[in-house]
């Protein structure tokens, strides 16, 4: 029910329409009993289909592409049909896969013997420039792995040093998209295993900002170390994704405003992936990070437009929160995408309290102004 109210008309203005409907109930005071046929139509509508839920699923096509993730049943409707599919599966499982495996192995290793090389020279021009080579060497490279066919729209507005490029995400790999055509500093939660290694590696031939699990929950800790990189105006723009979870594509959510109260130039960037080719949404609650890859890399191939927007800066009497809405909408609108105010988080927590009480508030006072 929240979900619905909070997106669609006014309460008031819905409400007045049915007591208008239904004169009789206007005789029994301020509450009428037509007041529980809004909330009943509501709470239907948010069964049925919601704001929220639907942007955690993968979006819905017009037409099936060959990909497994559509319904399989398409697939039998006649032998012509069936043995292309079949034709399909032996191109992508069996040809291209092992291609695309070789060329992100061989990625990946590029990036860390060769960030771990770099990492030995001392602080200078050469190195940021050897640094910045192979940073882009590679995530192309990566880019090839999965047959990425990327168009980047004025350029002229390419994020700058010193500044923060936020941009809505989808995927993991939104950040393999990005840094083809230049390189960011990145932020995120130090990590152990293989994603530890090529961390490591990487913050030692460009400052990244990698934080400890106890330093994250930490936000003036996270906002100091945000604020000294971008006062230092010879490092690589920071890449963010405010929204901090993977939306499918469609609309864009909520951005926390950590990123947009510390006075930086922020570059905002729209990503809209065409579904037609491959599914590049991450549903991390049904897929984990290999077989995600996976899905990626037998995919036909993942096609993308990525759009650079003038930089916007927080305006006098303005307070991060309405500036991450500015912004927010700036990029839904440059996409073709959804704008919502739903907080992400949704995607695994459940709506808080204080939604719920200001629907409540709203017809309370309502009710209230009538006397």
């Amino acid at each position: 029910l929240i979900m619905q109210t909070k997106d669609d008309g006014s309460m008031e203005e819905e409400i007045g329409e049915l007591r208008r409907s239904h004169p009789k109930s206007l005789a029994g005071g301020d509450f009428t009993l037509c007041d529980a046929f809004y909330f009943c139509k509501k709470g239907i509508e948010s069964i049925v289909e919601d704001q929220v839920t639907q942007r955690f699923t993968s979006e819905e096509l017009a037409s099936w592409n060959l990909l497994t993730r559509t319904n399989n049943n398409f697939h039998y409707i006649s032998v012509r049909v069936t043995i292309i599919w079949g034709l399909g599966v032996f191109i992508r499982y069996c040809i291209l896969l092992p291609l695309r495996v070789t060329l992100a192995v061989l990625g990946l290793s590029w990036l860390v013997i060769g960030t771990t090389l770099v990492g030995l020279l001392p602080h200078s021009n050469v190195k940021t420039w050897i640094s910045d080579l192979i940073h882009v060497t590679c995530y192309r490279i990566c880019a090839r792995a999965l047959s990425a066919r990327i168009r980047y729209h004025n350029k002229e507005n390419h994020p700058k040093k010193g500044g923060i490029c936020v941009a809505n995400h989808t995927s993991p790999i939104d950040i393999v998209i990005l840094a083809n055509d230049g390189c960011y500093a990145m932020v995120g939660q130090i990590h152990g295993g293989l994603m530890g290694v090529i961390q490591r590696s990487m913050v030692r031939s460009c400052p990244h900002v990698w934080f400890e699990r106890s330093e994250m929950k930490d936000r003036h800790a996270v906002a100091k170390r945000l604020k000294d990189h971008v006062a230092d105006k010879t490092k690589q723009p920071i890449l963010i994704f405010p929204e901090g979870t993977c939306i499918n594509n469609t609309s864009v959510m909520m951005f926390k405003k950590g990123s947009f109260d510390i006075g930086a130039t922020i570059y905002p960037v729209a990503i809209k992936y065409d579904p037609q080719f491959g599914d590049a949404f991450w549903n991390s609650g049904k897929y984990n990070m290999v077989s995600y890859l996976l899905r990626m890399m037998t995919s036909w191939a993942i096609v993308c437009n990525v759009w650079y927007l003038p930089p916007m800066s927080l305006q006098d009497g303005e307070d991060a929160v309405h500036f991450a809405n500015r912004v927010k909408s700036a990029i839904a609108r440059q996409g073709g995408l959804v704008d919502l105010f739903w907080d992400g988080g949704l995607k695994r927590e459940k709506v808080k309290e204080s939604y719920k009480e200001e629907q409540q508030k709203m017809y309370s006072s309502m009710i209230v102004g009538q006397d």
